[in-house]
């Protein structure tokens, strides 16, 4: 039988789904584009008017590079669903043509290295920040506007005209001027440098000179109350230390930026220094969960702190600032990579549970975690992979569990020195961007041992090694790792309690009194 669809209802499911609200896939990475290799971004200088009520910006990016060779095609990103108005280069507007997500530009017989685009429209809707992500507008309880932008895994091109490709960064660093009603503050990355007031309105001009990748250029629009604080960095540097809460949350302010300290300081100490001196330690309340972007991570948990040990902790908060190290320090250029920056900052996490709640908090971590592993995908994506394609569950949590693994293998004595070796090591730093083989090479200089068996296992396939024990007579076990090609040691309880072996494919003869028990702390993921 046919069924039939009330009209009021088929309306109100379009109007629901606007055309900012349908989310295209708007992945980025891949191959980059033949015509964007060559030429390199230095800087942006996005300059926006916010409209809360209608929920658009309208404005310009300048955006400056530089080429090796006269472009015959400046191609830039931008999604459609904004109008460009008009395109200037050397004073003069410019022939371009936007199509789909792509801005091609046709620059004029001039050495100019800048060109500004002048564009507006709607906002993309964000269906499920941050994963599926884009604008979030709200309003909070005391009836004011309050908005979000997240979009790791759609890239910059979502909010302004940019080079859309995790190898790009642009190398100097960005300038970001926006101005909203004067009732509204507008936090965003880098220094407040100034603000200016009218009547009716208000600016921020916020800068940074560092690096900074696509995703993690940010601004979050709200009436907010501020705390600060100076914070006393490992290396002796005095930073600004801001958390920018709702109004309504002004009470819980100090202690978010309690905990804020308290995490700060636990990264440093396994991690190094806090990368961005120059500008700040903040987070910003937003209408989403939470995403790190470079000095001004989103922060959406409704302050749900536990107590660990002696201090408060809040896994979000803790998570994403742990990405100022690993995402926004240490940046990979091919999404193929995604998880050194969400393993490495998931095994962050799990420090803090070491730090403050004992050795005994962090194995139970370890072993919660272990137990979501289901080993359905390589953690290394093919090479040129999207952000869609690459982004999985597992480069958080096997990510996280292979530096553990590392962390056993190595030893604390060196392990430990090495991670900080790494984020500090200028050639994998700021405007250096990565890939899986630098870190894996570096460990294995740093360490001196033959790691390479160890991690083409782990980060390139889905096998674990498999434990095979046999009892010969009456206090003998003959032990292997029966499929792997290399050697690792391996935690093994004995009557004589636990004792550090090696092991490989080749079986060895322990001796115990009782039966054994191979890695009962589970340092490693394995089949037994």
């Amino acid at each position: 039988m046919k069924k039939t669809f009330p009209i009021f209802l088929l309306f109100f499911f379009i109007s629901q789904f606007s055309f900012s609200q349908i989310q295209k896939n708007w992945a980025w990475g891949g191959p980059i584009d033949p015509l964007q290799e060559k030429f390199q971004i230095l800087h942006y200088q996005l300059e926006l008017e916010i409209f809360p009520e209608k929920q658009e910006i309208h404005g310009l990016n300048r955006v400056t590079f530089s080429a090796t060779e006269k472009l015959d095609t400046l191609r830039l990103n931008l999604i459609e669903e904004y109008t460009v108005n008009k395109v200037i280069m050397d004073g003069k507007e410019i022939a371009f043509r936007h199509f789909g997500d792509t801005l091609d530009i046709f620059p004029i017989d001039c050495s100019c290295q800048d060109v500004e685009i002048h564009y507006g429209g709607k906002t993309p809707i964000a269906i499920r920040p941050p994963w599926t992500g884009g604008f979030t507008w709200e309003m909070d309880q005391l009836d004011n506007h309050w908005m979000g932008l997240s979009s790791q895994n759609e890239g910059a091109k979502i909010f302004m005209p940019c080079l859309d490709h995790p190898s790009s960064e642009p190398q100097n660093g960005v300038d970001l001027i926006f101005t909203a009603p004067k009732s509204y503050f507008v936090a965003a990355n880098g220094q407040l440098i100034r603000t200016t007031e009218t009547e009716n309105k208000v600016t921020y001009h916020w800068a940074t000179e560092y690096p900074i990748n696509n995703y993690n250029i940010n601004f979050t629009l709200g009436a907010f109350h501020e705390e600060s604080k100076t914070f006393l960095s490992a290396d002796g540097m005095e930073i600004p230390m801001k958390v920018y809460v709702l109004q309504e949350n002004r009470d819980k302010a100090k202690s978010l930026l309690e905990v804020l300290e308290i995490s700060a300081k636990t990264h440093e100490k396994y991690f190094g220094p806090y990368p961005f001196p120059n500008d700040k330690i903040a987070v910003v309340e937003t209408p989403y969960l939470g995403m790190e972007h470079q000095t001004i991570n989103a922060y959406g948990n409704n302050y749900q702190f536990v107590h660990m040990g002696k201090v408060q902790y809040d896994w979000l908060l803790h998570h994403e600032l742990g990405h100022e190290w690993f995402g926004n320090k240490v940046s990979v250029k091919d999404w193929a990579d995604f998880w050194i920056h969400e393993g490495l900052t998931a095994y962050g996490d799990w420090l803090f549970f070491w730090e403050h709640g004992a050795e005994d908090a962090y194995h139970e971590k370890v072993a919660s975690v272990r137990k979501s592993i289901a080993h359905a995908r390589p953690v290394v994506s093919p090479r040129n992979s999207t952000s869609d394609y690459a982004y999985h569950g597992e480069i958080y949590t096997k990510g996280a569990y292979i530096i553990h693994s590392l962390r056993y293998f190595l030893g604390d004595e060196i392990f430990f020195p090495m991670l900080k070796a790494f984020t500090s090591d200028e050639r994998f730093t700021y405007n250096n961007l990565v890939e899986t083989a630098d870190f894996t090479e570096f460990a294995q200089q740093y360490s001196g041992k033959d790691l390479q068996g160890f991690f083409d296992l782990y980060l390139k396939s889905v096998r674990v090694p498999k434990v095979n024990v046999r009892k010969k007579g009456k206090n003998q076990y003959k032990v292997s790792l029966s499929n792997i090609e290399f050697e690792m040691p391996v935690e093994v309880k004995t009557s004589k309690g636990l004792e550090r072996m090696v092991l490989s494919k080749k079986p060895i003869v322990i001796k115990s009194d009782v039966p054994i028990e191979v890695d009962p702390k589970g340092w490693y993921l394995m089949a037994k």
